[in-house]
């Protein structure tokens, strides 16, 4: 069932900037940038998850052993 949203002008111009082609609606541009952020956010989340195992498993450095390794 359609429905009508309110968005500043700003946010306007900033969808209509967004579209891939002059025709694409606003719904299509803003269903994409979901699907992009929805990705993201599981590749974000899956990182996590494997930094997280690696410090379970001590593998890991230390801002302190980076500055060393480094020179700084």
């Amino acid at each position: 069932m359609p429905t009508t949203i309110q968005v500043s002008d700003a946010i306007k111009e900033i969808l209509e900037k967004m579209k891939m082609i002059d025709k694409e609606s606003y719904n299509d541009v803003i269903k994409r940038m979901i699907e992009d952020n929805l990705e993201v956010s599981e590749k974000t989340r899956k990182e996590l998850e494997e930094a997280r195992a690696r410090v379970s498993k001590g593998k890991y450095v230390t801002m302190k052993e980076v500055e060393q390794k480094l020179g700084l």
